[in-house]
């Protein structure tokens, strides 16, 4: 058993206060006042008034460091295991299919592989099309298919958990019934969709637009002057579809942000990274498995070198929720919920995101620059910035 001390606790969405945690059999014991009943078998740790929150929830992210989670296996338990350090202990590993021979197999080796990645969840993947209409950097421009997506079904075994795909291609409403009777969770993104293609994903399943604004186009002006509206403004006028940002000043401007905040308020609004290699890096030349290389520099996103178009990003959660928390005039508690229970409804996840007696003990102490100092998965200490 662990007490965490003198902490001021975040409780998305709801509030701050000041308070102890106890911790026993990898869950949340205890919160409030907590008086010790039994000091030889209940270690503590003196919190000096730091924050406690969840931890953070990156539904959106293909890499961290120099490890990507399309490589397979090692990737994927190197890359899991390096994520602690920057307060996420709940992650969704995004794939961007290449249909070419293998890419089912490999698809099935990333899910088989999920249960023994260590010092982070990662409770499914996601993938990000093949169903695209607009290829952005890497991905696939299928139409529909139901036979192909029953084979993409079988391979993830279960886990999958989110797929991205374009509302505008033909046959694409079948595949969105089919993901939600599945229990797959359908993001937009990649489109130049109108309204009505917008709509008619929403109503056949689809509940989240995925780095919003970034490969969102507007229809074709058909009228001169009059302004084409497609699936951003059906996206925003509708409060049943939440939708995530990549928080790092350059994908998008903090006031498009505000604009999504005001339209949804902050509980339909989520904190992604899209990151891939070189996240958490110094600025540098990197390869990515899709082919061709990115340069990072100082103060930018991942461009390609050839064409030096963005590819993902180089954001990390934590700085995320540090630009978030200085873009928004909202309470901080608020602001929190973006990396943390947003993210877990949108996805459905269970136990994490918040921090209630009987949740699972996913938890991160911060200093007060906003870096970890520590963070804890399932009660068991996964980073100690002080031992770095």
């Amino acid at each position: 058993m662990l007490v965490i001390r003198n902490v001021r606790i975040v409780e998305p969405g709801k509030g701050i206060s000041s308070g102890d945690i106890l911790i026993e059999n990898e869950r949340i014991a205890e919160i409030g006042s907590i008086p010790v009943t039994n000091p030889g078998r209940v270690k503590e740790l003196d919190g000096r008034g730091r924050l406690l929150t969840p931890g953070l929830i990156d539904l959106h992210t293909h890499g961290i460091l120099n490890h990507f989670y399309a490589e397979g296996r090692e990737d994927l338990l190197l890359g899991g295991k390096a994520l602690a350090q920057f307060g996420v202990t709940t992650v969704l590993p995004t794939i961007v299919p290449q249909v070419e021979p293998g890419w089912l197999d490999k698809i099935a080796e990333i899910c088989a592989a999920l249960d023994d990645v260590q010092g982070v969840n990662m409770p499914g993947l996601h993938l990000e099309g093949p169903f695209m209409a607009i290829k952005g950097t890497a991905a696939a421009t299928l139409e529909g298919d139901l036979e192909m997506l029953k084979d993409i079904l079988a391979a993830c075994g279960g886990r999958l958990r989110a797929m991205s795909l374009s509302p505008e291609n033909p046959q694409i409403i079948p595949v969105v019934e089919m993901l939600r009777a599945n229990g797959v969770t359908v993001f937009l993104t990649h489109t130049r969709a109108s309204v009505e293609q917008t709509e008619s994903a929403i109503a056949a399943g689809a509940t989240h637009a995925t780095h919003f604004y970034d490969v969102f186009y507007s229809p074709p002006e058909t009228d001169i002057g009059v302004r084409p509206v497609g699936a951003v403004e059906a996206i925003l006028a509708d409060r049943t579809v939440s939708v995530d940002f990549i928080a790092d000043g350059i994908h998008v401007h903090p006031a498009a942000i505000k604009a999504a905040v005001a339209a949804k308020g902050y509980r339909g609004v989520t904190l992604i990274t899209d990151s891939i290699v070189g996240a958490g890096l110094p600025p540098g030349r990197y390869d990515t498995p899709w082919g061709f290389q990115v340069q990072l520099a100082e103060g930018d996103a991942p461009r390609t070198v050839e064409g030096n178009h963005l590819a993902g990003s180089s954001l990390t959660m934590n700085q995320g929720m540090r630009n978030l928390l200085s873009w928004l005039d909202l309470p901080p508690e608020q602001v929190w919920a973006m990396g943390t229970s947003n993210p877990a409804d949108v996805v459905g996840l269970e136990g994490v995101g918040r921090l209630h007696v009987g949740d699972w003990a996913d938890l991160v102490l911060w200093d007060d620059d906003l870096r970890p100092a520590q963070t804890w998965v399932r009660g068991e200490l996964t980073y100690d910035r002080s031992q770095s």
